[in-house]
């Protein structure tokens, strides 16, 4: 497999852009080498500047639940493009799609776009400490929201400590107002809000966090977060960003039937291109300008390209009664094909799926939180993702992030990646 092209445009990036990359996973350090460099994609595949193809399984990240250039959101794009790329000013593309998301998700009264998860996220904790007159903010490990200040924070020695910086340039003062523990962890929820039952502005996690590999909550668990938040009038925020529309139309809350003051999304509502969003109940949403004391803006809050992207992204969704059936299926197939190639090769692995996100972690698990996420063998993970790679197979360039299905795969792709991962597993 030749990587002429993509190794000489990596040399080059190096000297022009912190790393050769403008996000830092893309870089492979996680699994080691260097990275390749997308020519163009078509429905579930990927080709390089090389020439080389791969079946793609990471999807930019989440957004692509109908697969590359899809015909729709192309002509969707294409259209809105025609008629100007930005405005500044309202469009009915944004009204279009908030309609279809506050009707997927009976939590959000309203919504208001912006142009990133990190955004979203970041405006959401603005908005729940702008409510409640309160300054901090209680998140768990291993859950992702973005890069946002006080989101760059993890525990310290111990559950119950005050987050120290989780990054360079967060002020420790700042980290001091996001309290961390551990996911799953009822008797830290409990203990830190009854220390801080009166500074806690909002709860947010990850209902199924998928930024650490992926695991889940303990049957109650969102419950409980639900209850005990509302008792203490501290807003309970789902960060739906991965989850939302991924794994069912109303996001986890949906599976799990709760419903959360805030939540966030991003990735499929843009249909590939970027955006975010946050919304909730119409009371804690009208504090924000122009109606209420909280202030959050945006240029391109509400492009008209991403906002039509995500019209037809969810319509086509919308349209199709077994979308989900046929997409959860699809995936389980080939997480129950990769298992059994495991096993055969004696090698283990713990896997985690819903819907159509999947994560393989070589350790024999269970895995239920980030401590024991961190046990999986990373450095055989990465001999394995470079074992897939020769094969024709892309997926994440990290332990610690998830894979995605989309629509546009096909049984003939899973099958191929089963005997490609049987080959793989046996290199190991």
């Amino acid at each position: 497999m030749k990587h002429d092209i993509s190794s000489t445009l990596f040399a080059e990036a190096q000297k022009l852009i912190p790393g050769g990359v403008n996000s830092p996973v893309r870089a492979f350090r996680a699994v080691g080498g260097e990275p390749f460099f997308v020519q163009r994609a078509k429905g579930s595949r990927l080709w390089d500047v090389d020439g080389n193809e791969f079946i793609d399984y990471v999807g930019s990240w989440g957004p692509l639940i109908l697969g590359h250039a899809a015909a729709a959101v192309v002509k969707a794009v294409t259209a809105a493009a025609r008629d100007g790329m930005s405005f500044g000013i309202p469009n009915p593309h944004e009204v279009r799609l908030a309609g279809l998301v506050c009707e997927a998700f009976p939590s959000m009264q309203k919504v208001r776009f912006v142009s990133s998860g990190t955004e979203a996220v970041m405006s959401a904790l603005r908005l729940a400490r702008g409510f409640t007159g309160r300054d901090m903010i209680l998140k768990f490990e291993g859950c992702y929201h973005g890069h946002a200040d006080s989101m760059l924070v993890k525990a310290g020695s111990g559950a119950l400590t005050f987050g120290q910086p989780d990054s360079a340039g967060v002020p420790a003062d700042l980290a001091k107002l996001t309290l961390t523990v551990p996911f799953n962890d009822r008797v830290a929820v409990e203990t830190m809000i009854a220390l801080h039952r009166n500074e806690i502005a909002a709860v947010i996690v990850e209902p199924i966090p998928a930024n650490a590999g992926m695991y889940f909550p303990k049957p109650g668990f969102l419950e409980f977060l639900r209850k005990t938040t509302a008792a203490h009038g501290i807003v309970l925020i789902f960060d739906e960003v991965i989850t939302g529309f991924r794994v069912a139309k109303g996001g986890v809350q949906e599976l799990c039937g709760v419903r959360p003051d805030l939540t966030c999304l991003g990735k499929i509502i843009g249909g590939g291109l970027p955006v975010g969003a946050f919304g909730g109940q119409a009371q804690i949403m009208d504090q924000l300008a122009p109606l209420g004391p909280v202030y959050q803006a945006g240029t391109l809050s509400g492009n008209p390209l991403a906002m039509a992207a995500g019209v037809a992204t969810l319509e086509t969704i919308f349209s199709k009664p077994e979308f989900y059936k046929a997409l959860n299926q699809l995936t389980t197939e080939l997480c129950e094909g990769m298992a059994s190639v495991a096993e055969a090769a004696g090698i283990e692995i713990s896997q985690s799926q819903i819907g159509s996100v999947f994560c393989n972690f070589f350790f024999d698990g269970p895995v239920t939180d980030y401590a024991s996420a961190k046990r999986s063998d990373t450095a055989r993970y990465g001999r394995f993702f470079h074992a897939m790679m020769e094969r024709g197979v892309y997926l994440a360039p990290s332990q610690f992030e998830v894979g995605f299905v989309s629509a546009a795969h096909t049984p003939g792709d899973i099958g191929e990646t089963i005997r490609a991962a049987e080959q793989a597993f046996k290199s190991l």
